[in-house]
């Protein structure tokens, strides 16, 4: 199923063979992957849940919490993720669930690179999200670490899941570098708050089989 929603491209890939309700997993595609992630967590063995693919967004100010002038002076348009949080809660969502007919078992939201950042950022401006995955996430973006460390979560996670190529970290861009010690740091922050947190390497750099890689943490929310 294919809609516009608020401007957004949003198709629904659903399998189930339940008549109870299902989880409903959100995912912000760079390129309209949806198909070939759904596709790639049915043959890891997942089934009975909603996938909802949203696309057309303006990725780098739609994804990220604030503007970053240390980065060619923010020329990348950072920091536009809470008015798209108000849209994703209030309008895109709402019209989701009505087109799947019944209320989830429980919403999950997973992302990679920058939509990896914005899956956890969201979770700590609405409570819809239980579970959440960050694949291969955009966690060097500057203040994230420190905002973890003095935030709250809108709910408390079931469930967080970060992954990272092993050779994401070795890289001459002094931006990006922090990744694997920004996640790692992450992940003890997050463990230490008694959430049930998963941290998993991968084989490659951050290009290294994104269609798996995103597939796998979808799988973890839905163990």
């Amino acid at each position: 199923m294919q809609l516009s929603i608020s401007g957004k491209t949003v198709e629904i890939f659903t399998k189930t063979n339940s008549i109870n309700k299902i989880p409903s997993v959100i995912l912000h595609t760079f390129q309209g992957e949806g198909k070939e992630v759904f596709e790639k967590c049915a043959e890891l063995g997942c089934d009975n849940f909603a996938l909802t693919a949203i696309g057309n967004l303006n990725w780098n100010h739609d994804l990220s919490p604030w503007p970053t002038p240390t980065i060619g002076n923010n020329k990348y348009g950072f920091g536009g993720a809470e008015g798209y949080i108000k849209k994703l809660t209030n309008e895109i969502i709402p019209e989701i669930r009505a087109k799947l007919g019944f209320e989830p078992e429980f919403t999950a939201i997973a992302g990679y690179s920058l939509a990896g950042l914005f899956a956890l950022y969201a979770a700590y401006r609405t409570d819809i999200f239980s579970r959440i995955a960050s694949v291969s996430g955009s966690l060097w973006f500057p203040g994230f670490t420190e905002f973890a460390e003095t935030n709250n979560f809108a709910r408390t996670p079931d469930l967080i899941y970060l992954s990272l190529g092993e050779a994401e970290a070795k890289t001459r861009d002094k931006n990006l570098a922090p990744a694997r010690k920004n996640t790692e740091k992450l992940a003890e922050i997050y463990k230490s708050q008694n959430i049930t947190t998963i941290f998993e390497l991968n084989p490659g750099n951050h290009f290294t089989e994104t269609i798996l890689r995103t597939a796998k943490g979808i799988k973890r929310l839905l163990d």
